[in-house]
């Protein structure tokens, strides 16, 4: 994929496992990320470093591929700027920031990359920040603070395992399977976030990657609602993730069919199509649909 194309499935990969590595780019993922953070005990994150090292030399420099991102261990573990040394002299696509409490953080990983980059004599700005928006209960307050934190800024997603940790949940979805009130408030937040600050909204994980069923209905729930992309924590999600996301055929023949139209009445401020009025949000609805067909 482009850099600037928004990922439809956002693969997590263990970073510290080869043999998940060597399967990533079969996986159908429009992003893999080679997690540092959760996925590797304390002890092995050196080698997971190493390994996510090596792959990016391995498949960086491919022109087919996906794009490639890391998760770094959190700014507060004091593992951050290790991972940053050790995996920027292969250039990542991007890097995904984990537990992030505001702004401030993106703002602070943004002054990292600046300086890895000068040291290693990369461009200045190659390198896209995602981050995971909603994991403490100071990042739901302070969302708003993500916006115009940094040009780097490239997508902002939500998760709920360790913000319910850190309110003392004991579940983050009800009888249904369907997320409680807290959790919707953190992911509607979320888009809303991302939205003013101009990047992708991305939502979470289905944990259980085992409920086909239930991925569908909440990727397509997700793609209603605004979100462009969704995590994926498993290769068995992919393909459901990228058919949600992909507008269909007749999608984007209404979408053209709106924006012919706007554009044979000079750009008019308000159209009638088969008997709906239609003004500049519909226009910007459809052209963002297209933007994501193409």
């Amino acid at each position: 994929m482009k850099p600037d194309t928004p990922p439809r499935s956002l693969l997590f990969i263990p970073a510290g496992e080869e043999r998940k590595l060597a399967k990533a780019l079969g996986s159908g993922a429009d992003l893999i990320i080679l997690d540092l953070e959760d996925s590797v005990a304390p002890d092995a994150k050196p080698a997971a470093r190493d390994l996510a090292k090596g792959f990016l030399a391995d498949h960086a420099g491919l022109a087919r591929r996906p794009l490639l991102y890391v998760r770094v261990n959190a700014l507060d573990s004091g593992l951050t700027a290790d991972d940053i040394s050790v995996i920027l002299q292969q250039k990542p696509d991007g890097i995904m920031l984990p537990k992030a409490n505001s702004g401030a953080d993106t703002a602070r990983l943004a002054a990292m990359l600046d300086a890895g980059e000068r040291a290693a004599g990369l461009p200045q700005g190659g390198i896209g920040i995602i981050v995971i928006a909603t994991e403490t209960p100071a990042a739901v307050l302070n969302i708003a603070t993500f916006a115009g934190s940094t040009p780097r800024l490239r997508g902002m997603t939500w998760g709920a395992e360790d913000l319910g940790t850190a309110i003392g949940a004991t579940t983050s979805r009800d009888e249904a399977g369907d997320f409680t009130a807290p959790f919707m408030l953190a992911r509607n937040l979320c888009l809303f976030g991302a939205n003013a600050a101009g990047v992708q909204a991305i939502d979470g994980v289905l944990a259980d990657f085992r409920d086909a069923a239930g991925l569908e209905r909440e990727a397509k729930a997700a793609a209603r609602d605004g979100f462009t992309g969704k995590l994926a924590i498993h290769p068995a999600q992919v393909a459901a993730i990228n058919a949600a996301f992909t507008p269909s055929a007749e999608e984007v023949a209404q979408a053209q069919a709106v924006v012919d139209a706007f554009a044979a009445q000079g750009n008019a401020g308000v159209i009638a199509i088969g008997g709906r009025m239609l003004d500049k949000p519909h226009l910007e609805r459809a052209r963002r649909l297209l933007t994501r067909a193409r």
